[in-house]
């Protein structure tokens, strides 16, 4: 069902807009109407129809003045008016159609069409971004492969298995779970760039961890880590506060 708002200073045009509409387009549903745009401003933004029937020519109040005044925007916006000399402005304003009065039966009809496919598109897009975000948050992140450059080759691993990375110079050592390690040829900022931003920290300026191979910290200055193998590496005393926010979290 399409929720319509109709604003006009001109009752009759209320009342026969509400009458064309009840009658040939039952799918629309006028959850207010009134000749006081004023009042309109905050009936629009509270109650967020999907379609807005507005007249152009209103005294006090006209219809861009009216819009201008909204925070509310997300809906389609149908002009009607007695004059088409209103119809570049219309357009300019992202209006969908312009209606002009007395207003016709089909060209009513053509009008409402054009609402419902844009609400059907709406509707398939805000479906799809929605299957997009569980898709993400569905994902393993501590399983996407990471490739580490190597000098003669390059050695596809899952960032999972990475426990922690130190800095070598230009090089960094990238020390697995299996107690193998690869030397790779990237410096540690350039590494860092490659990892899971959720998943990997840097606690020093010679070293990044895999935040699920704490076994403990240690409190301190900046403190220490222990990982579940037993190694201990420091932590800077700027670095202290990102890392407790990520392991108390």
């Amino acid at each position: 069902m399409i929720k319509a708002i109709i604003v006009d200073d001109e009752q009759l045009s209320i009342d026969t807009l509400q009458w064309e509409l009840k009658t040939h387009c039952s799918n629309v549903n006028v959850i207010f109407s009134t000749n006081n745009p004023k009042s309109a401003i905050d009936v629009i933004d509270t109650m967020k129809p999907d379609v807005l029937f507005l007249d152009v020519e209103m005294p006090e109040l006209d219809g861009f003045q009216l819009l201008n005044s909204l925070e509310f925007r997300d809906f389609d916006l149908i002009f009607t008016t007695a004059y088409d000399n209103y119809a570049i402005k219309a357009l300019k304003m992202n209006a969908i159609d312009y209606l002009l009065k007395p207003i016709e039966k089909e060209d009513l009809l053509s009008s409402i069409k054009k609402v419902m496919l844009n609400k059907e598109n709406k509707s398939l897009g805000d479906n799809l971004k929605t299957y997009i975000q569980d898709s993400l948050q569905h994902i393993d992140h501590k399983s996407v492969k990471i490739a580490l450059p190597m000098e003669k080759k390059i050695v596809l691993v899952d960032q999972k298995e990475i426990m922690y990375c130190e800095s070598n110079g230009s090089y960094t050592n990238v020390f697995m779970e299996n107690n193998t390690s690869h030397i790779v040829s990237k410096n540690l900022k350039q590494l860092m760039l490659q990892l899971d931003q959720n998943r990997f920290i840097r606690i020093h300026q010679s070293f990044i961890i895999n935040i699920d191979s704490i076994g403990e910290y240690h409190r301190g200055d900046g403190g220490e880590i222990v990982l579940k193998n037993g190694k201990n590496l420091p932590v800077s005393r700027n670095k202290k506060q990102e890392l407790l926010k990520n392991i108390l979290k």
